[in-house]
């Protein structure tokens, strides 16, 4: 006969089974839990996803956006920036919410020629530098037991591109700001961008460097090849003609083409204003075929000799001892430093009855790797 189970063993058992039944109940909550916030988190991905229709942008605006456009740009209330985390008083302005900041920054690279080819670096502070290297590391072959001499050490050199201050100063009428109709975000953003664009536009191609960014066309130039030719001078190739192109402007553009290293003229572009653009078109092959190529769709660039055409206003015409034709990598070649905030001042004192919005932003700009860029100069 088997002597009885002590009354506290049952204890312990009925115990031990409770705790599992209070441990797997828990669990099944919390797998409820978590496909509940899966559940949510989808829900908000999927309208993150949905683009945003123009009649439904003002509900989609953040309370930060509202309070700026409504509070500060339209009634000039300074206190309705308190809930703006980004909108501190700096550099004599507010910073305008990243929301319009994008816009302002989507529309530059839009209209912009250069900015929309350059290398767009984002700086905290007004000052930025860059190390590169001048030279590569050089390498060598040896056997599975061989000695390893050591190599010559990459020269560096550092790009501290030349910056300013861009601003941009339009005007709207107080009663303009009144009128619920008016979209003042949309008007300061295109206003902003389409002066910005402008200033900036000469500044990346014939900038001096002072106050300002300095333009690839004010580099050094020199006619020796990458290997002979001092860092930071780019390289030109001589149309031929004292005052224009010679006989044979093609020989000269596939020059220019190939003077380009192989691993630079994946994604190189033409660079040249719509005169001398009105120029190219017209110039044949030997064998009668015209050098220019129509886009084929709507929205896919022209081409020059398979390679994409972008046209700057800016770009010299075509003269003695000028450089109307810009060929390169402009992402590896030219560099753009800019503070990431632009900032606004409402200014309703100056030019009565109109109200001002002081726009700066702090820009930079340099050539990056001369070697990324080559210059056509029309000279003989």
């Amino acid at each position: 006969m088997q002597s009885p189970v002590p009354v506290e063993s049952l204890d312990a058992s009925f115990d031990l089974v409770t705790r599992q039944d209070a441990t797997e109940a828990a669990v099944e909550t919390l797998r409820g839990d978590v496909e509940d916030v899966k559940s949510r988190l989808d829900r908000v991905g999927r309208a993150a996803a949905r683009p945003i229709i123009e009649g439904a942008l003002a509900s989609a605006q953040s309370i930060e956006v509202k309070s700026f456009i409504q509070g500060y740009l339209r009634s000039g209330r300074e206190t309705e920036l308190k809930s703006l985390s980004g909108a501190v008083a700096a550099d004599g302005g507010y910073a305008v919410p990243r929301e319009i900041d994008a816009v302002i920054s989507a529309r530059l690279k839009a209209i912009s020629p250069i900015r929309s080819i350059a290398q767009v670096v984002q700086t905290g502070t007004a000052g930025y530098r860059k190390l590169i290297t001048t030279s590569g590391t050089s390498s060598g072959w040896v056997s599975e037991t061989g000695a390893r001499t050591e190599t010559t050490t990459p020269a560096f050199a550092e790009i501290v591109p030349p910056s300013g201050e861009l601003y941009a100063n339009p005007s709207a009428s107080q009663a303009m700001l009144d009128d619920a109709a008016f979209d003042i975000q949309d008007w300061l953003a295109n206003e902003i961008a389409s002066e910005f664009a402008r200033a900036e536009g000469a500044a990346f191609i014939t900038g001096t460097g002072t106050n300002q960014p300095k333009g690839f066309l004010t580099a050094p130039t020199a006619a020796t090849g990458d290997a002979a030719r001092a860092f930071g001078s780019l390289q030109f190739i001589a149309s031929g003609a004292a005052a224009g192109f010679d006989t044979s402007p093609e020989l000269k553009l596939i020059d220019l083409v190939h003077s380009l290293k192989g691993g630079h003229r994946q994604g190189a572009s033409w660079v040249m204003n719509s005169k001398t653009l009105a120029v190219v078109r017209k110039l044949k092959a030997a064998d009668g075929s015209f050098l220019w190529q129509p886009g084929l769709m709507e929205g896919q660039p022209n081409r020059l000799l398979g390679y994409p055409v972008v046209e700057a206003e800016h770009m010299p015409d075509v003269a003695a001892n000028a450089f109307p034709i810009a060929f390169g990598n402009f992402r590896a070649g030219y560099l753009i430093a800019e503070r990431s905030t632009t900032s606004i001042l409402r200014d309703p004192y100056t030019n009565k009855p109109f109200v001002n919005f002081y726009a700066t932003k702090r820009i930079g700009g340099q050539v990056l790797d001369s070697d990324a860029i080559k210059l056509l100069k029309i000279a003989a």
